[in-house]
């Protein structure tokens, strides 16, 4: 196994614009003009969010951890479809958000289950009241070299030790093949792994 040498891919930051006071039709307007291309948006009750650029590591990140949920599911037989990063709006509540990756179990409904981000640096929107807006059971977030997952209550976001759609998925396991210098490798070798768990 070859371990991805992190300095390899261009530090090249985040680059994001924040807006205050950007109405509904504003953002929707401005959604249109990128359909199917970055910049990527999020919008929490007039707060705009507009991500330019993202990160090599940042993609590496959300490529590989989507491989191996995927592999995790066609290990189980588990029925896990995907939306990618798709964008959910709802202006009852004013917000709109593009995860990084999305999945619901089973059919594909008007929000998914269970929401990735990749969380490299900080500040700009809350994602989590964004979701919780928008009603998503829960938020997986990458962050700080570990996951953090959210259960959506009556109200709030609370931190769950495991995720309530996928409770045998052990998110630790998972970490270990995030630095596999090829992802395929880190794949075969996670199903390897997943087999004889």
């Amino acid at each position: 196994m070859q371990l991805l040498d992190i300095q390899t891919l261009a530090p090249a930051p985040e680059q994001r614009i924040l807006l205050n006071h950007v109405t509904w039709e504003q953002y929707e307007s401005l959604s249109s003009l990128f359909v199917d291309e970055f910049p990527r948006m999020t919008y929490l009750e007039g707060k705009l969010e507009i991500i330019i650029t993202v990160s090599p590591e940042h993609e590496r990140l959300k490529k590989i951890i989507a491989r191996l949920i995927e592999t995790y599911a066609v290990e189980k037989r588990i029925n896990l479809n995907g939306y990618g990063n798709t964008t959910f709006r709802n202006q009852a509540v004013a917000r709109g958000a593009e995860p990084d990756e999305c999945y619901c179990l089973g059919e594909l409904g008007q929000v998914p289950d269970m929401v990735l981000e990749i969380a490299l640096t900080s500040g700009g929107v809350d994602k989590l009241k964004v979701y919780q807006g928008l009603r998503v059971p829960e938020v997986w977030f990458w962050q700080n070299g570990s996951f953090s997952l959210y259960r959506l209550g009556a109200k709030n976001y609370t931190i769950i030790p495991r995720s309530t759609f996928l409770p045998d998925l052990d998110f630790s396991l998972l970490s270990q093949y995030l630095e596999y210098a090829n992802q395929t490798e880190a794949v075969l070798a996670y199903r390897q792994a997943l087999q004889n768990y």
